[in-house]
């Protein structure tokens, strides 16, 4: 999908007019013309905060679990694939926004630095490594389900890359992407009750990932288990109370993840009816957000919030990009993206490290 970027300045936002989409409706003030395409200058802007991050080994939060003190070791001892970026999964996914920036523009000036970066951290031995600690005794679920999905990502990103070096770094990092694809098929059944929170735990969020991570490398029994646990989980629900969102530390919405990955489990009409028992507000053409404020961006939960903008921006693209009858959804998702977006340049650590990603996976989203 081609990438834009808002001009932020200039855009009125209006989410109660009628889909340009929509049978007789009026057209909506947002219209392309209120964009301009997400240039080079752009990209080689936003691709510096990966770059950089990847590359930063402290502050750094482990979040493992210690055996003994022959555990204790630098992150990059530890995990040395993925030990920036101030965690694991935020490492992983800013790989996966290197990868997909210097693929859609390969003419970026910092194209070198990020071929360097990935062939220097991507290696046999680094992946050896990792692959290592996943297998210790105290850390066999370490990242579940979060990071486990970002790396699947990451290896679609690369899947889809006709690159000699792109496929040199997927066929590097396949032996744990395989790990934990067979920790994911052995989780799954076993999880008896989603995880609804709007945080890394969310079981919608990595469900949804992971089944575009099985479809681009045909792995059926995933797919398979992925589809039957999403319709255990899902299927019954009724009423999502989207009033009660955003919890205070929300960067994902429990009831726009679930409705994403419901629309990509579901056939059209089955789905329909589905989301007008779960979210009949979505079809309204008033359909309407207010966006999350964040009150100390140096706050590395608060700053959680916009993070939030982000994802719900590619929730909603998502089903705009889907559904006719949803398309005006995308005067919302665009709402929350032009708010978030100015905040990542010159940000705190706190927010830089990982946000740039969120707003990348959100305009790779959105509808044309």
């Amino acid at each position: 999908m081609k990438f834009i970027w808002i001009s932020i300045l200039s855009i009125t936002f209006w989410s109660c007019q009628d889909s340009p989409k929509q049978e007789g409706g009026s057209k909506s003030p947002f219209e392309n013309k209120d964009f301009i395409e997400f240039s080079i200058t752009e990209a080689e802007k936003l691709v510096e905060l990966p770059l950089e991050c990847i590359t930063q080994e402290f502050p750094n939060k482990l979040s493992q679990v210690l055996g003994s003190e022959d555990d204790l070791a630098r992150p990059k001892e530890l995990r040395p694939a993925f030990y920036g970026c101030f965690d694991w999964h935020s490492a992983v996914h800013s790989q996966w926004s290197l990868v997909k920036l210097l693929k859609q523009f390969p003419e970026l000036k910092q194209g070198d630095s990020i071929r360097s970066a990935l062939s220097e951290r991507l290696t046999k031995e680094n992946i050896e490594k990792e692959i290592e600690f996943f297998e210790t005794e105290h850390n066999q679920n370490f990242e579940r389900t979060y990071g486990w999905a970002w790396l699947f990502t990451l290896a679609k990103e690369l899947k889809t890359w006709e690159d000699p070096q792109a496929k040199v770094w997927l066929n590097t990092i396949m032996p744990l992407v395989e790990v934990l694809e067979t920790k994911m098929i052995d989780f799954l059944p076993k999880l008896v009750y989603p995880i609804r929170v709007g945080e890394h735990p969310n079981t919608a969020f990595a469900l949804s990932l992971s089944l575009d991570y099985a479809e681009a490398f045909e792995k059926a029994e995933l797919k398979a288990l992925i589809i039957k646990r999403s319709k255990d989980f899902y299927l019954k629900d009724r009423g999502c109370p989207l009033t009660w969102e955003p919890s205070g530390y929300d960067f994902l919405s429990p009831c726009l993840e679930e409705v994403s990955l419901m629309s990509k489990i579901l056939p059209e009409q089955e789905f329909e009816s589905w989301a007008r028992a779960f979210m009949p507000s979505l079809f309204s053409k008033y359909f309407s957000l207010k966006v999350a404020e964040v009150s100390d961006r140096s706050d590395g939960k608060l700053v959680h919030l916009e993070g939030l903008n982000f994802s719900r921006a590619w929730n909603l693209y998502e089903l705009a990009n889907r559904y006719e009858a949803l398309y005006h959804l995308k005067t919302t998702g665009d709402k929350h993206f032009v708010k978030a977006y100015p905040h990542l340049f010159g940000d705190t650590y706190e927010g830089s490290h990982w946000l740039g990603t969120f707003a990348l996976y959100a305009l790779d989203k959105r509808p044309e």
